[in-house]
């Protein structure tokens, strides 16, 4: 099997933002989860296919507006049409929260896990267009 992987990086924004303290919703992450997913599908079929279902999410850390995300995946394995994939979506830049500076940023040392999941997607065998 070849290695598929995606990367997307991305600021959380003051829209994002779904909760008092500029808290972003979950759901945001799990939105970049399908946007890599769709990516790793494109790779390795040549479409979009469908995410069928996530086996585990876990929400480890918050995330704020102006947080920078880095929102990866992999396919781990691949059935005739089944695409088993794990996330992570990290925090590489955090708002500094310095009053009067809204805009002081802190590029993390570490990146700070903030949630990873797993799940499958799937390519109908005559939606694929990449030979293996």
């Amino acid at each position: 099997m070849q290695n598929f992987t995606s990367l997307i990086r991305l600021r959380m924004s003051a829209h994002d933002a779904h909760y008092a303290g500029n808290l972003v919703d979950g759901a945001k992450l799990l939105h970049l989860f399908g946007d890599v997913a769709t990516e790793l599908l494109i790779r390795s079929d040549g479409d979009e296919g469908l995410f069928v279902a996530y086996d585990n999410i876990e929400f480890l850390a918050p995330v704020f507006a102006g947080d920078y995300i880095e929102a990866t995946g992999r396919i781990v394995s691949m059935g005739k049409t089944s695409r088993k994939m794990e996330f992570s979506a990290h925090k590489v830049i955090s708002s500094a929260g310095i009053a009067g500076q809204a805009s002081a940023t802190d590029l993390l040392a570490q990146p700070v896990l903030v949630c990873k999941a797993s799940g499958t997607c799937v390519v109908p065998a005559a939606c694929q267009r990449i030979a293996r």
